[in-house]
């Protein structure tokens, strides 16, 4: 196999997962990194053996660069991608795609006119947990799905990350910042949404950082973060959401999804694998049963996105975490922000298929058989 040669525009918090998965990945290799702050590059560089430590001009005109991996802030998502594609690159950006759908349209008009390869985080609907649930939906396990909850609550990230501020500034707040796992699972086995409507509310106007490295420091929170919203899905799935980083502790389930035969209990659509669980309606007393999972990739897995698209630019076949997928989930989360504003019902404009299911049994690492 060929192999596509990654260069990496943003050396922060979570470069480091992605630099150790990628190096056990067959097929793709990182060529080169660079970051604002030469420092960090140059310490990712050296920890991670990669050849290059370059300025980010540089690494968009390397030629040993065929993929972008951006992982800048989210305000810097669509400017870094936009530049990638300039300079004739094929980009994975972290999520979300951009800060508006203006934004990620431009994105992908960019890249069609150059015909391009664009992807976007999250890819942890490839991971084991919720490729058993797709397998587990396809087969017909619970009929058919008319209803689901999501739920991610918490009190922010303040108290962990190391410089958090951009979690409470556009393009963050719990629905922009979390919201991408969770639709993006909900569209892996439901397809695309048709219809919103929320509420959205802001608990505190400032944050104080507790976290070591910026300890005492106030964030002014510019976003709502608290989000309640419906969703109805074109196959006629009602789902409740609720994104909070107002909330101290909860016991509620991650996501659930019922069905005309039965209900099925998923894992943390931010994690690769975890608990499987099946309940099939029709018995005197049902039961939930665990379910084995029944593909791999279950550890920490940032990256298969990655792969994927870099096996998908080989084939010239679709790729999962796509460009397309990535713009319908931004668009939906625009929409429940602008349902909440407006107390309106709005429809959503953009569409885009699901992402094809893997094939079970593939060991960890590997996406194709």
């Amino acid at each position: 196999m060929q192999e596509t040669g990654i260069g990496i525009i943003g050396c922060g918090f979570i470069s480091g997962i992605y630099l150790k998965n990628i190096a056990r990945f067959e097929g793709v290799v990182v060529r080169a990194v660079a970051d604002l702050d030469k420092d960090r590059a140059q310490a990712m560089a050296s920890a991670f053996q990669i050849p290059h430590c370059l300025s980010t001009e540089e690494l968009l005109n390397s030629n040993e660069v065929d993929l972008v991996l951006n992982l800048t802030p989210p305000g810097a998502h669509h400017p870094v991608a936009m530049t990638a594609l300039e300079h004739g690159k094929s980009v994975y950006s972290e999520k979300p795609l951009g800060l508006t759908r203006d934004e990620g349209r431009e994105i992908l008009q960019q890249a069609e006119a150059q015909g391009l390869f664009v992807g976007s985080a999250p890819d942890t609907f490839l991971g084991g947990g919720h490729q058993t649930c797709r397998k587990l939906v396809d087969e017909g396990a619970i009929g058919h799905p008319v209803a689901a909850t999501v739920f991610m609550q918490c009190h922010g990230h303040e108290h962990w990350h190391p410089d958090p501020g951009f979690y409470y500034a556009p393009g963050g707040g719990p629905l922009f910042d979390m919201g991408p796992y969770y639709l993006t699972a909900l569209i892996n086995l439901l397809g695309p949404v048709r219809k919103v409507q929320a509420f959205s509310g802001q608990a505190f106007t400032n944050r104080r950082i507790t976290s070591e490295e910026k300890y005492g420091e106030n964030i002014n929170v510019e976003v709502p973060t608290h989000v309640a919203g419906t969703l109805e899905f074109k196959q006629g799935a009602l789902v409740t959401l609720v994104m909070s980083f107002d909330v101290w502790g909860h016991n509620l389930p991650h996501m659930e999804l019922h069905g005309t035969e039965g209900s099925l209990s998923m894992p943390d659509p931010n994690a690769f694998g975890g608990p499987v669980r099946l309940l099939r309606g029709g018995a005197p007393e049902p039961q939930w049963q665990d379910q084995g999972l029944t593909h791999g990739n279950t550890e920490n897995s940032r990256g298969l996105g990655v792969l994927d698209m870099a096996q998908a630019m080989q084939d010239g076949r679709p790729h999962r975490a796509s460009g397309a997928l990535a713009y319908h989930v931004l668009d939906v989360m625009q929409s429940l922000h602008e349902a909440a504003d407006s107390g309106k019902t709005l429809r959503i404009k953009s569409t885009c298929k699901r992402p094809a299911p893997l094939k079970p049994w593939l060991k960890d690492g590997v996406l194709t058989d």
